[in-house]
């Protein structure tokens, strides 16, 4: 199957560092909107039929309607795409979130707060979304993958092999346990560096992959 798997945009993010200097944080944030046309632009142009985004898409404190129109928008131009999105630390899924106030594209799935199974004739995609800022466990020890002919794929936002004393918790999972659940894909987000040796993938700001 193709799918392209993305995480941690940030849209909308200060870029404190940046903001100091004339317009650079405008223009980072230009170029935020940019990155992101041109991921679903390739998405047309090669019929990719499944959009993975793993956790902060945005930032909450921040991020403008405006913004989230922009978005939904360049969503709607792929309606034979479907978008799957596992809210992170910096977008969980709150009550005042635009997860939760927006009404987002039809193709849009949006998990929460319980490991969720979606499943469609060639795969089954399940996803978890954090619904605070900070997550201690999204209870992926329990979950039971089912064993058949499909591909398996889990879409989530977290820490690999996190250390289990952090003072603020993101999540953390680790490879033995993703190794044991036998996913043929886990779409991390989280950390900002691309990791793609294995199955456990953490893209850059766009990853495009085929199973």
């Amino acid at each position: 199957m193709k799918f392209v798997h993305i995480a941690d945009i940030h849209f909308d993010s200060p870029f404190i560092r940046l903001s100091d200097k004339d317009i650079l944080g405008d223009l980072r944030r230009m170029q935020q909107r940019k990155v992101f046309k041109k991921v679903i632009e390739y998405i047309k142009q090669n019929n990719i039929p499944y959009l993975f985004i793993s956790g902060d898409l945005y930032e909450h404190k921040y991020i403008k309607q405006s913004t989230i129109e922009y978005i939904n928008n360049l969503l709607k131009e792929i309606p034979n795409t479907q978008i799957f999105i596992s809210p992170g630390n910096h977008d969980p899924y709150t009550k005042d979130s635009y997860y939760n106030k927006f009404t987002w594209s039809p193709n849009v799935k949006i998990f929460h707060a319980k490991i969720e199974k979606i499943e469609n004739e060639e795969v089954n995609i399940y996803g978890y979304g954090f619904d605070d800022f900070y997550c201690t466990s999204c209870g992926i020890e329990e979950l039971e993958v089912e064993k058949n002919d499909k591909i398996n794929i889990l879409v989530i936002h977290g820490t690999l092999d996190g250390a289990s004393i952090e003072e603020k918790q993101y999540n953390s999972i680790t490879k033995r346990v993703l190794q044991e659940k036998n996913f043929d894909y886990v779409a991390l987000g989280h950390i900002h560096k691309l990791d793609n040796r294995t199955s456990i993938v953490y893209p850059r700001i766009n990853h495009f992959l085929r199973v």
